[in-house]
């Protein structure tokens, strides 16, 4: 009698957690997009969508994220392959040379755009280009250049861990490369590659960094409505535009989830052999030192820029771009930046973790819903829930201090660290706590001395994947910051809307070395404890 009594004071306490949990979800993340929502019941959403300026924008944004998507993943493909597929040496460095674009701000690569390819830029005035690369194909490569790494990094973790089994009876059977490529490769990256190609589109429709700093005149979505909200405070039709970039979001995010358990219980019976041959592996350096040149052109440009004191007029090197910046409070958004992300690096990895231990380790039809809520926000851009959370925690007393930045950057980036401690768990014996129980060590032991040693590794890479992300967000915080909580990224659009982009390259450098210097510190105690 004591015993069922027991077993149901844990299940009461275990539902009663979960409960809370997914309390927390609707006021974090369900109820403020609905809040947003519902204020395009006093818009005339068909007047706002059926507007000139409106399908202009959404046309145009369509076919630039479509151009920007397509080479995007064509040059991912080709470069994990590159690196996974070959005998290139290194590949340590490379994979970490080749994801340096995601320690900085979109709207930073758009700079470095402009140094290389503006209408004063070094590379324009060499080839004598009039006018700049500024709209279309401006966008279009500075969106490349923001979200390749994504991509290469999703597919590349998918060639590394393909069976080599098949390739091998395929070549025993005398299939041709051809062959083995549409019979094996293609249906293997089928699913995944629709996940990718929905990944990077999202990421180019929804950002507003590269179209604010060198659309020109061509007009996107999210910089119409990053302009009617901030300028204008037009909160209604800003509504509207957030719901359209909702749509491949949401379509994203069922993708993922469709796919990503088929791809988590993949078993790997032997690593794909990768045979001798000297063409093939120097094809594959051309194709990463032309990616790498991609990469480190416009960071080494604006590294520059940061030092010359007036460009292009006088290119003589200066310190004051640096005072200047100083000057208007760097130091003190600075400061910002990093409480802002060493805190939700640490609880937004306890939340994730503990979220995580409830949904993979403790099992029930409330897991269900809560692990639904928690990857929601995978299907909201940032300026839409930096929208959302104005709208519904207004007047509120979190709302302008640093704690609506904790969450609303917490609930932006918590859906990636979440799966991977989701899927570290998962990977674990699912009878552990079991065979505790009947031995009498309790859940909190089992967490303490198993399951989270076992996670280490996983669990460095969240709080990293939180912190840099926090550093370097834009978007989210856009709505939300003032002058006393303002994190440093925002300086850069500051700076780029007084046209001083000597300091707002400046910023984007100091943001990139505290990111490296984040990556490197957890690169060593990676190498220490795991």
């Amino acid at each position: 009698m004591s015993e069922r009594k027991t077993v149901s004071q844990k299940w009461t306490m275990s539902a009663s957690l979960k409960i809370l949990l997914c309390v927390f979800w609707l006021f974090a993340i369900i109820f403020p997009l609905l809040r947003m929502l519902s204020t395009m019941g006093s818009v005339d959403v068909l007047a706002v969508i059926s507007t000139r300026k409106f399908s202009k924008a959404l046309r145009q944004s369509l076919s630039v994220s479509f151009t920007a998507t397509v080479i995007s993943v064509a040059l991912a493909w080709g470069l994990s392959w590159a690196v996974a597929r070959t005998n290139v040496r290194h590949k340590t460095i490379l994979n970490t040379l080749l994801t340096v674009p995601m320690l900085i701000p979109s709207i930073s690569h758009g700079m470095g755009l402009i140094i290389i390819l503006g209408a004063n830029g070094w590379l324009s005035r060499l080839i004598g280009l009039s006018g700049g690369i500024y709209g279309f194909w401006g966008i279009a490569i500075g969106s490349v250049m923001y979200s390749f790494p994504v991509a290469y990094l999703m597919l590349y973790d998918v060639l590394r861990y393909e069976d080599g089994t098949p390739y091998e009876a395929a070549e025993v059977m005398g299939l041709t490369s051809r062959d083995r490529f549409f019979a094996i490769t293609f249906p293997y990256l089928r699913k995944p590659l629709i996940s990718v190609i929905f990944a990077v589109f999202t990421m180019v429709i929804t950002d507003y960094g590269v179209p604010l700093m060198v659309g020109g005149k061509y007009m996107t979505l999210p910089v119409m409505m990053y302009q009617d909200v901030i300028g204008m405070l037009d909160f209604g039709k800003g509504s509207v535009i957030g719901m359209i970039l909702l749509i491949p979001a949401f379509i994203a995010c069922i993708l993922d989830m469709a796919n990503r358990d088929k791809g988590n219980s993949a078993f790997v019976g032997k690593p794909y052999g990768i045979k001798e041959n000297k063409n093939r592996d120097h094809a594959a350096w051309v194709i990463i030192v032309f990616v790498l040149l991609l990469v480190f052109l416009p960071i080494a440009s604006f590294a520059v820029l940061a030092f010359v004191r007036k460009y292009p007029i006088d290119m003589s090197l200066s310190l004051a771009n640096a005072n200047q910046a100083v000057s208007m409070g760097a130091l003190r958004y600075l400061k910002n930046s990093l409480i802002i992300a060493v805190v939700v690096s640490f609880a937004g990895t306890i939340l994730a973790i503990f979220n995580a231990y409830m949904t993979s380790r403790n099992r029930s039809k409330l897991s269900s819903v809560l692990h639904l809520m928690s990857i929601t926000s995978l299907a909201i851009p940032g300026i839409v829930l930096g929208l959302s959370y104005v709208m519904f925690f207004k007047g509120t007393a979190i709302y302008g201090t640093f704690a609506m930045l904790f969450l609303v950057n917490s609930m932006h980036f918590f859906a990636s660290p979440y799966l991977m401690i989701y899927n570290t768990f998962g990977k674990i014996n699912e009878n552990l706590e079991d065979v505790g129980a009947a031995m009498g060590v309790s859940r909190w032991s089992i967490i303490t001395d198993v399951l989270l040693p076992q996670s280490t590794g996983t669990i460095l890479e969240m709080m990293s994947y939180f912190f840099v992300n926090s550093m370097m967000t834009i978007s989210a915080v856009s709505f939300l910051a003032n002058v006393s909580n303002k994190p440093l990224a925002l300086m850069i659009t500051q700076f780029e809307g007084q046209m001083q982009l000597e300091c707002a390259a400046f910023v984007s450098l100091i943001i990139l070395a505290v990111n490296v210097i984040m990556k490197y510190f957890l690169y060593v105690l990676k190498k220490r404890f795991v």
